[in-house]
């Protein structure tokens, strides 16, 4: 592989953080990536994607540019989930690489030089940052994503890495690539991994969130597998339809052993509990199987609604053209 070329007229880098409720971490946050963006040294941005929060991270996005050049800050026009919102950062970069961070500083700024390195000299599109240790996370939470990223390697139809989020650099002929991809129901993780090309990961610690709680619970958590799943498989209802074979296999199989019985033992009818067991099981197996479908459903539905991923309420770009080392010195808010 040989190393990747970049252009004079774009930043080297553009740094993409989506936002929700971050008002107490965000000044930290970015005076932490910006002395690192500075060490590495060429020409930067970072693009705050401001998710509808409820709290006054849009006031101190607001500061952030009005003391760093390099801010840009866009707004959404309420609040459409992390996927979209990273969407609409990665629409407004430039950048010859696209960083993916959160800003919540579980993901160390101070891992982004070890992303560019192997960008730089390796050539690689994608360098995603695989978590040696999840520190801060129960072990209730650290299972149940063990056994996602497993789930998701078995029957995704894509190699998804384990023990990574959206943490990494992408190249921007990536980039492009991802940004091709519009669809409605957005698995980011997996459309990573879906446009393929050269890959590498860097192992990291990961840190307990710096300010504030996650807004992810366990019903979001599972609704997001759910999302993950159904994006790039359709065998939920392959299994249906296995399910609905063995159990009419099932039901032939016994039913055949009831009619025997009867004519050679004139056994009496079974009566109502066996009844209403094989009835619950039934209608259960419908149920389940006719919900599947409805996930595949809805999917066809909002995707024939054609509507934006999103709307912008406001979009502030960085205030100065050429985000370049004269911007270093820019003055970056007091911790």
């Amino acid at each position: 592989m040989t190393c990747q070329t970049v252009s004079t007229d774009r930043p080297d880098f553009s740094l993409v953080v989506p936002c929700f409720n971050e008002a107490d971490g965000i000044d930290e946050f970015h005076r932490r990536a910006a002395a690192v963006m500075n060490r590495i040294g060429g020409r930067w941005e970072v693009v705050y994607v401001n998710d509808g929060s409820r709290d006054a991270t849009l006031l101190h996005l607001e500061r952030l540019r009005a003391h760093d050049p390099r801010v840009a800050v866009i707004n959404l026009s309420r609040n459409f989930g992390k996927e979209i919102a990273l969407t609409a950062g990665l629409d407004h970069t430039s950048g010859a690489a696209v960083i993916v961070i959160d800003a919540d500083l579980q993901d160390p700024p101070e891992v982004i030089p070890e992303l560019v390195a192997v960008w730089r000299e390796e050539g690689y599109d994608m360098v995603y940052a695989q978590r040696r240790k999840r520190e801060g996370e129960t072990w209730l939470k650290r299972a149940t994503a063990d056994a996602f990223y497993r789930v998701m390697q078995r029957i995704g139809g894509v190699s998804m890495p384990r023990d990574t989020g959206d943490f990494r650099l992408i190249s921007r002929r990536a980039v492009d690539a991802l940004l091709q991809l519009r669809e409605q129901h957005r698995f980011m993780k997996g459309l990573f991994a879906w446009i393929g090309f050269p890959s590498k990961a860097v192992l990291y610690d990961r840190a307990p969130r710096h300010a504030g709680g996650t807004s992810w619970n366990y019903w979001k958590l599972w609704n997001f597998a759910l999302e993950g799943i159904t994006s790039f498989t359709v065998l939920p209802l392959k299994l249906a339809t296995y399910l609905g074979v063995i159990v009419a296999t099932f039901a032939i199989v016994y039913g055949g052993i009831i009619v025997v019985r009867t004519l050679i033992f004139s056994n009496p009818v079974p009566g109502y509990p066996s009844l209403i067991t094989v009835v619950l099981f039934l209608g259960g197996v419908q149920l389940m199987t006719l919900g599947m479908m409805g996930e595949y459903l809805g999917r066809i539905f909002n995707e024939s609604k054609a509507r934006p991923l999103y709307l912008v309420e406001r979009y502030l770009p960085p205030q100065q053209a050429m985000i370049g080392a004269d911007a270093d010195r820019a003055t970056v808010l007091p911790r």
